[in-house]
This record gives structure tokens, sequence and C-alpha cells, in this order.
């Protein structure tokens, strides 16, 4: 894999920007309409959210995540993709360079809603 070049220098304050937080996959459906996408259910400890992600392809059973701790960017505003509004967005880590993506998670589990940075 050729490495991306590093993106254009932020500032702190941008960076600060960015509400990072752990939250537990409680489950996945799908979402007929479309090829790609599957509807998440997320706890994020104070409430639960829907999130929308493009699993179908990365995946064979997305349902294999259910249960498990991950990264999502919460302060985004929320999208509608195919009917369902999505309030978060999924951190993944090598979607962008063209591998096969994995979850960004805690390595031991920790309380959902927890901060990231």
């Amino acid at each position: 894999m050729d490495t991306a070049p590093i993106k254009a220098t932020i500032s702190m304050s941008d960076l600060e920007k960015i509400d990072v937080r752990v939250g537990t996959i409680e489950w996945v459906e799908d979402v007929p309409s479309a090829d790609a996408l599957v509807k998440l259910v997320v706890d994020f400890g104070d409430r639960k959210r829907t999130v929308v992600a493009g699993l179908k392809k990365e995946r064979p059973n997305p349902r294999e995540i259910e249960g498990k701790q991950a990264l999502f960017v919460v302060n985004i505003e929320p999208r509608r993709m195919k009917g369902i509004v999505s309030e978060a967005m999924l951190f993944d880590i090598g979607y962008a360079d063209g591998i096969l993506p994995r979850l960004a998670v805690p390595e031991e589990p920790v309380p959902n809603g927890t901060r990231a940075g």
C-alpha cells in the first residue's frame, strides 16, 4: 500500500471541535433499498443514536459487530440516507486507503460516551 500524503495542518482549536466518542453497537439492520448501507443502533451512555454506515460490501455478515465498542464522530450534522437519519459517523480504519476497513476500538471496554482525544 502506498501511504497517502498527510493532509494540511490544522490548529488545535479546529481539532477540539471534533467530538469522537465510544459507543456500543447494539444492533445492525439491513437497509433493503441500499447496496452498501446498514443501520446501526449505538448506545452512547446518555442516549442511543441511529448511525447509517456502508458496511454491506465490507463484511460478509455486518451483524458480527453487534456488541462491540467503536469510535464515532458524534457532533456532525444529521444526514438522511435512504430515508434514515444518521446521527453520527462510524470512525473506521482503512476505507480511505482502499483496504478492508476495520473498526477503531478501545483496547479494553470503557464506559459508553467516553471521549477520545
